[in-house]
């Protein structure tokens, strides 16, 4: 089990070094506030696949950490898998370019966007349905939390959308996070 939690923690590190160093190495016209992290692996884009390798590496991760804690709640399972499996074909199915002009495949932008709308309402759906099997309040509440901010987040992503990146990576760190702290504590006993 630890090991297990050591490569999520491990994707997790390179997913905050490359959200926030990768933007000057990518399309010229990326902003860090503007835009996504999807958008750092889109199609024709210089250096994508360190951010396609980073959603791989956390989707397989994040998967492979939460399945033995969650060894009695077959349908947080099932929730976990979809959410770790849609965000590996996030990075296999790639965004539009941030500049239209250039050539890219329409069909895997739709595709890609499909995953990415599957990948955000199965991690909140996980929030929400952790807070049904924690014994403990807190963790209810933090659970209750996190999903409550996924949507608050992602609702601003697209409301107030020159500052996608900026709450996008806001969702990045809050979920990822927490789920470490789940799956990395001692939380197996107040289950």
């Amino acid at each position: 089990m630890k090991s297990k939690i050591l490569y999520f923690v491990l994707a997790y590190v390179l997913l905050i070094v490359v959200m926030f160093l990768l933007p000057p190495f990518s399309a010229s016209d990326y902003s860090l506030v503007k835009n996504t992290t999807s958008q750092l692996g889109a199609q024709s884009t210089p250096n994508a696949w360190i951010m396609n390798v980073t959603f791989v590496a956390l989707g397989l991760s994040v998967m492979a950490a939460g399945w033995k804690f969650l060894k009695n709640y077959w349908l947080q399972r099932i929730v976990l898998l979809v959410f770790g499996v849609s965000l590996v074909f996030v990075a296999i199915y790639s965004h539009a370019p941030i500049d239209i002009t250039l050539d890219y495949s329409h069909r895997e932008h739709q595709i890609h966007s499909v995953f990415s709308s599957v990948t955000g309402f199965s991690f909140t759906m996980f929030a929400f349905s952790m807070a049904f099997i924690f014994k403990h309040m807190y963790d209810r509440w933090v659970a209750m939390l996190v999903g409550v901010f996924s949507i608050l987040l992602t609702t601003l992503m697209f409301s107030i959308s020159d500052f996608a990146g900026i709450w996008q990576r806001m969702i990045f760190i809050m979920s990822f996070g927490w789920l470490i702290y789940v799956f990395g504590s001692k939380r197996k006993k107040k289950l």
